[in-house]
């Protein structure tokens, strides 16, 4: 990092409380904590996308709403969580059609295109025509998780019809045998039985059993229609578990898409919180020896998204198309060592560690190291907009010349251009700069125990 202001001023070896209130004032005011949200409490993928913008990134992801959403439930901004679970599961509503022809014929869920959407226009809640990679298993546990663990802030409970929503979802996750089902996870490729989609799930469906127990629900009619009661939850998570268990430290074990190295397992420790601490530690550790770069992190080895030169191979429209039948014509512009880093994983590193602060497991590396991933998060930032090769903090800042362009914002990755590691054109990524306020948050809660 070398911008001269926030090296000098802002960035610390170690932190007092003074430190991270100049730190976020700071950013704050740079607009680094601006978040673009619809009126219906969704938040786009990238935050300065426009309504028409060919990339497809002012759409709605549920996976990145329920990161950005959750984030800002445990920083308290209790409200806007309950706003995006409120529209989430309003989309999900509109799916139920779907989820029962499923159900009814598990067969259906070989084309992604009859799953359940995952990607939508956040505007309307309406399904996008154009084909995607909607087999996503992870984005479906994603979104029981997240509405059920903040289901207890709401005074007048859950209707009818959101208890419908959540029974049909389990149904629909034991009809396509979830656990040893082929999707196509967090990075939206070719379908595998991956841990971090099983993982996701198990989250899922524990906190849904964990609710309806606290609050009675299972006698509702809702569930009890479904035969949704404690023993299927729990046989349904077991069955998620044992094949977790039996998976990691891998991402995937199949003998033709064996990944040992993925940065989507850290998402298990947290926020899901469903490894085992010894999974966590290797988890962490194989994801700083084999995926850490100079900037970011690698999503895993051999990851062709934003490869040397993306911006000259492929047209704007097709940057960010479905490659997920079509992933080796991408491939082939694969090289070894110059793979894109990316934004959302130092910050989430650092509240790892920074939870294990708080829960006083290891000492002062464990503090050192939040330190060290919430420095290397600010060091992602640039300096504006980006419309080709931004100045960043890695090189020098130009003056403000537009409000649009002003600021520093949190790119999805950085990529090699030329030669030379920029952003890439997914400027600001609302989901990698709730990640760095909420490892923020974590530091304040470290510093006021002590460390």
């Amino acid at each position: 990092m070398q911008n001269a202001d926030i090296q000098q001023r802002y960035v610390q070896e170690q932190y007092r409380n003074e430190d991270i209130a100049r730190l976020e004032t700071y950013l704050t005011e740079a607009g680094t904590f601006e978040f673009t949200c619809l009126e219906n409490g969704l938040f786009p993928a990238v935050g300065q996308a426009e309504e028409d913008d060919i990339s497809g990134y002012q759409h709605a992801w549920v996976r990145d709403n329920v990161h950005i959403a959750y984030a800002h439930f445990v920083w308290g901004a209790t409200q806007t969580a309950l706003t995006t679970a409120d529209a989430l599961m309003k989309f999900f509503a509109t799916q139920q059609d779907r989820i029962r022809q499923v159900i009814n014929d598990p067969s259906l869920a070989e084309d992604p295109m009859n799953r359940p959407h995952i990607r939508f226009n956040g505007q309307t809640l309406e399904m996008l025509e154009e084909k995607w990679a909607h087999a996503q298993n992870d984005a479906l546990g994603y979104f029981i998780w997240f509405y059920c663990k903040t289901a207890a802030q709401r005074p007048a409970g859950i209707n009818d019809s959101s208890l419908e929503t959540l029974a049909l979802l389990a149904v629909y996750l034991q009809a396509i045998s979830y656990w040893e089902d082929c999707d196509s996870g967090h990075w939206e490729e070719y379908r595998r039985i991956g841990a971090s989609s099983i993982g996701a799930v198990v989250a899922g469906l524990r906190q849904m059993r964990k609710l309806c127990s606290d609050q009675g629900l299972y006698e509702r009619q809702p569930l009890s229609n479904h035969g949704v009661n404690e023993q299927f939850l729990n046989n349904l998570e077991t069955k998620g578990t044992e094949a977790l268990n039996k998976i990691l430290p891998y991402e995937s074990r199949g003998a033709e898409t064996k990944r040992r190295y993925d940065a989507a397992l850290l998402f298990l420790i947290y926020p899901l919180e469903v490894v085992s601490q010894d999974q966590a530690v290797q988890i962490l550790t194989d994801v700083k020896s084999a995926l850490q770069g100079e900037i970011g992190i690698r999503r895993y080895l051999k990851d062709s998204y934003w490869c040397p030169d993306y911006r000259e191979l492929f047209i704007k429209g097709v940057r960010s198309t479905d490659f997920s039948n079509n992933l080796l014509h991408r491939d082939k512009y694969h090289q070894e060592g110059m793979k894109a880093q990316w934004c959302i994983f130092d910050s989430i590193i650092s509240c790892i560690h920074g939870m294990r602060v708080l829960h006083r497991k290891g000492g002062t590396e464990e503090w050192n190291e939040q330190i060290r991933y919430l420095n290397r998060s600010l060091g992602q930032l640039t300096a504006k907009k980006n419309t080709g090769i931004l100045s960043t903090l890695f090189g020098w800042l130009k003056p403000k010349k537009q409000k649009e362009d002003s600021g520093l914002l949190c790119p999805e990755s950085y990529f090699y251009e030329k030669g030379r590691l920029v952003p890439n054109d997914h400027v600001p990524l609302q989901w990698a700069q709730a990640n760095l306020k909420l490892a923020l948050y974590w530091l304040t809660k470290s510093v006021q125990v002590g460390t």
